[in-house]
């Protein structure tokens, strides 16, 4: 069997992200052209909204990966807490542009769809007003990471900063259901299953898997860079071909 704590170490870690990386980036590609061809060509138009409801397929994935990659990275965040882990702390600064990216998609997308839908660019609705703090703590943390020289500090207070943040999810995600809102609730649930039609519900399944993919590639990309930053001193960075050349 495999010994996977092994992979807590950066030099164990940084050739497994590659090889990783690279799967990631060929099946985010082709699902992503999959998924954007069913899009537009494949999903039928919506009885209600028409064309315009095509844009979900880009807004619903950005918006679920925008929540989902902090809930990863408070995570990583807390375990770099309690065990002082130095790859923990890598990931989750490797998360946070992707992160802030797709929540940054999530509140464009939803802009372009509430216009016509709503008839304004923005409403300081509930959900979209916790998803903008999102982005502004992604914001923060980034900002934070960047304005500490000293590693292990900026690592400790990007942590403090993500674990307290992560009350926003579930606001985020409740408050549809909390609040009478503008923004309509889910469309897809494990308790009620779907309103979609199937052949919508596929694209939707493809285009998120696609996020996926790209944020696992990019992610693990930039935590190779990140890590190569840091271990700079040590021996097996030097000793590596891409270096060595």
């Amino acid at each position: 069997m495999v010994n996977i704590y092994k992979f807590s170490s950066p030099a164990t870690f940084y050739p497994l992200a590659g090889k990783i990386a690279r799967i990631s980036t060929w099946i985010a590609v082709v699902l992503l052209a999959i998924g954007l061809y069913m899009s537009f060509f494949v999903a039928p138009t919506d009885y209600k909204q028409g064309e315009g409801y095509r844009i979900i397929f880009i807004h619903v994935p950005a918006a679920w990966m925008s929540m989902f990659i902090y809930v990863v990275m408070a995570f990583w965040a807390g375990v770099g807490l309690v065990f002082n882990t130095r790859l923990s702390s890598m990931m989750a600064q490797a998360l946070a542009p992707t992160g802030a990216i797709m929540t940054f998609i999530a509140l464009w997308t939803g802009a372009f769809w509430g216009k016509p839908m709503w008839g304004a660019w923005w409403v300081w609705d509930a959900r979209l007003t916790s998803e903008l703090i999102l982005f502004f703590l992604y914001i923060g943390f980034i900002a934070l990471q960047g304005a500490i020289d000293d590693n292990r500090r900026a690592d400790r207070a990007g942590a403090v900063l993500l674990l307290v943040g992560v009350v926003n999810i579930p606001i985020i995600y409740f408050s549809v259901k909390w609040w009478n809102t503008l923004h309509q609730g889910a469309s897809v649930s494990i308790k009620n299953g779907s309103a979609m039609g199937t052949v919508m519900l596929q694209t939707m399944l493809v285009m998120s898997l696609a996020f996926w993919a790209y944020s696992i590639a990019v992610a693990l990309y930039r935590v190779r860079s990140i890590i190569l930053e840091r271990e700079k001193d040590a021996r097996w960075v030097s000793e590596l071909p891409e270096i060595r050349r």
